[in-house]
């Protein structure tokens, strides 16, 4: 294929890539503006790329980058207590996002991938930290304990005590005072906080 090398030069170093960035890039190059879907959607079809989303690629197969491809979004929840050290089970990624993003699960790059909706008001308390050999977006645990109230998601005892111990006080008040009144109460009643 015309362009592959130029293309595999630039665009595999990156994590995620659009199909707008791959568009500048061919066009640039000479390429015509229907040769850009056909170019990704054999690169597709030959398990060179990954789909992540609608418009969004990978070289990768870590469906990780699935985060990097829904932004602003970051990985809450279970999946929030994996990556912290308190949830030894198994756990699909849970990504959190304000997006118009439909709910639910979905498959990419071969793996399930959950998607879980948040009112923008209540899109904070996140952070970075290494994965291996990538950085993800995460929640901090003292806004993982309030997702859980949020999205009524079930929590064990000896989790939440270890979540009790380990939250500073401050940002978890600080963050309460973010939140509805509602949520506020039903934090109160469900963890005794």
């Amino acid at each position: 294929m015309k362009y592959m090398k130029e293309f595999l030069e630039v665009f595999s170093l990156r994590e995620v890539f659009s199909n707008r960035d791959a568009a500048l890039f061919l066009k640039s190059n000479g390429a015509s503006k229907n040769y850009v879907s056909l170019f990704l959607n054999k690169l597709v079809a030959k398990g060179k790329i990954i789909r992540l989303t609608r418009g969004i690629y990978s070289f990768s197969r870590k469906i990780d980058f699935v985060e990097k491809a829904i932004f602003p979004s970051y990985h809450g929840l279970q999946d929030a207590l994996s990556l912290h050290g308190l949830w030894g089970q198994q756990t699909i990624p849970v990504i959190i996002t304000p997006r118009k993003f439909r709910s639910g699960e979905r498959t990419v790059a071969g793996g399930k991938v959950l998607v879980r909706r948040i009112n923008r008001r209540m899109f904070f308390g996140y952070e970075s930290i290494p994965q291996f050999d990538f950085w993800v977006t995460v929640s901090d645990l003292e806004k993982t304990l309030i997702d859980f109230a949020y999205y009524n998601e079930p929590l064990s005892e000896e989790i939440l005590v270890e979540i009790k111990k380990r939250i500073k006080k401050e940002k978890f008040v600080r963050y309460l005072k973010q939140s509805t009144k509602n949520l506020r109460n039903k934090i109160k009643k469900r963890f005794d906080c």
